[in-house]
């Protein structure tokens, strides 16, 4: 890469996003509110999706996965719990703020938010420029890697 000199340029330039320029035009789940602040749409990267979810007061998100995505979880406030099944067994990991969780590819989960009058809100970064969601009939249900 070159600057207008013709001089090499061996980086980009630093983006910076402001948490009311978040954009909240991604795909969702039902019972959360996804927005997006870097991705290859709003600052070009190549290789990294990140953004905030809010997952409302008594409700969860459904079951869905995030395609190849690994997803990293920061929890921010609240006490959201994570779903997921191993085996037949249905496994509920407890969250408080300041924990982290890590999501495989390709895995069925869920978020809950138990509290009845508070919503929990948690940042995410996915290791694809976009935030992939498959929403899932269950848990167990089949999971098609062709379908993302």
């Amino acid at each position: 890469m070159a600057d207008n000199d013709g001089n090499a340029v061996w980086h980009g330039r630093l983006e910076h996003v402001k948490g009311g320029g978040l954009v909240s035009d991604t795909a969702q789940t039902s019972g959360m509110r996804r927005f997006e602040a870097i991705s290859g749409k709003t600052v070009g990267s190549e290789k990294l999706w990140m953004g905030r979810t809010h997952v409302s007061p008594a409700t969860n998100s459904g079951d869905h996965h995030h395609g190849e995505a690994e997803t990293a979880i920061y929890v921010v406030s609240g006490h959201p719990v994570f779903v997921f099944a191993d085996g037949d067994e249905e496994v509920r990991v407890e969250t408080e703020p300041g924990d982290y969780i890590f999501v495989p590819p390709y895995l069925p989960h869920r978020e809950e938010n138990p509290s009845p009058d508070g919503e929990a809100v948690v940042v995410i970064a996915r290791s694809t420029q976009e935030g992939i969601v498959v929403n899932l009939p269950s848990l167990w249900a089949e999971v098609d890697p062709g379908d993302t």
